[in-house]
C-alpha cells in the first residue's frame, strides 16, 4: 500500500517553468552565448549548478559557476515577485489536500534551490502539508541520477516500494525509475516534449489521481 508521494516541484506543483526560460535567456545574451531551445530541453530537470557546469563545458563562459548561479537566482527573483499570474498547477492543491487530510506522507524532491522552493512554498501555504523538503543543491549530480529520489525514499515512514514519485521531465522519470521508485509521469503545458514512457503510468491531469486511487497503486 502507498504511505508517501514524492513530488516534484516546477511543472508539478507550480509552473514557474516560464520564468526560468526567461531568466536564463536573459542570462544567455549577458554572456554573449546563443543557447537552442534544444539544448535549454535537455537541461529539464537540471540543477542551477549542473546546468552552468554543463553550458561551460559548450560554451566559453569565463565566470565561475557560483557568479553564474547568483546572477541567474537575482534574475529569477526579480521576475518571480512581479509575475502576478504564477499560480499552482490546475488540480495539485486539491490533490495535495486530499492526499493530507487522509494521512498519506508528502515529500518534496526538487532540483530547484532552496530560496526558490521557499518561495514558492510560502506564496502558496504549502509547508503545512510536507514533512520533508529535499532540494537538489545539495546533490552533486542532477536527475537523472537517482540520489535526490533515493535520499527522498529514506525520509519515508515506509519502505521505497510504497512510495510513489509524481514527475513532468524525462530526467525526473529515468531518477525515479533508477531509485526504484514507482513513478507518475505527469503531462504538464511545459513538458509536453518530454518522453514520459518510462513512468509506470502517465496522467494529464491531476483530477486523475486522488487518496483512494494512489493507495491502491
Amino acid at each position: 500500500m502507498i504511505q508517501t508521494v514524492i513530488f516534484d516541484m516546477d511543472g508539478v506543483i507550480v509552473d514557474t517553468e516560464p520564468v526560468h526560460h526567461y531568466a536564463y535567456f536573459k542570462q544567455f545574451a549577458e554572456l554573449n552565448i546563443v543557447v537552442s531551445e534544444e539544448i535549454y530541453t535537455s537541461f529539464t530537470g537540471n540543477s542551477t549548478r549542473n546546468t552552468f557546469q554543463k553550458l561551460k563545458n559548450l560554451f566559453p563562459i569565463e565566470q565561475e559557476v557560483e557568479d553564474l548561479i547568483q546572477r541567474k537566482r537575482t534574475i529569477f527573483n526579480d521576475a518571480f515577485d512581479t509575475k502576478e499570474d504564477l499560480a499552482l498547477l490546475d488540480g495539485v492543491e486539491k490533490l495535495i489536500k486530499d492526499l493530507h487530510a487522509n494521512g498519506m506522507q508528502l515529500i518534496l524532491a526538487s532540483s530547484a534551490s532552496k530560496v526558490t522552493i521557499d518561495r514558492v512554498f510560502k506564496r502558496f501555504g504549502l509547508y503545512q502539508y510536507f514533512t520533508h523538503i529535499v532540494s537538489g543543491e545539495d546533490f552533486p549530480n542532477s536527475k537523472p541520477h537517482p540520489a535526490i529520489f533515493e535520499h527522498a525514499a529514506s525520509l519515508s515512514i515506509a519502505p521505497k516500494e510504497n512510495c510513489i514519485v509524481i514527475e513532468d521531465s524525462a530526467n525526473g522519470v529515468i531518477a525515479a525509475k533508477s531509485a526504484g521508485i514507482f513513478c507518475i509521469g505527469y503531462v504538464s503545458e511545459h513538458s509536453k516534449k518530454q518522453d514520459l514512457s518510462p513512468s509506470d503510468m502517465v496522467i494529464n491531469h491531476f483530477d486523475e489521481l486522488s487518496f483512494k486511487k494512489i493507495v491502491e497503486l
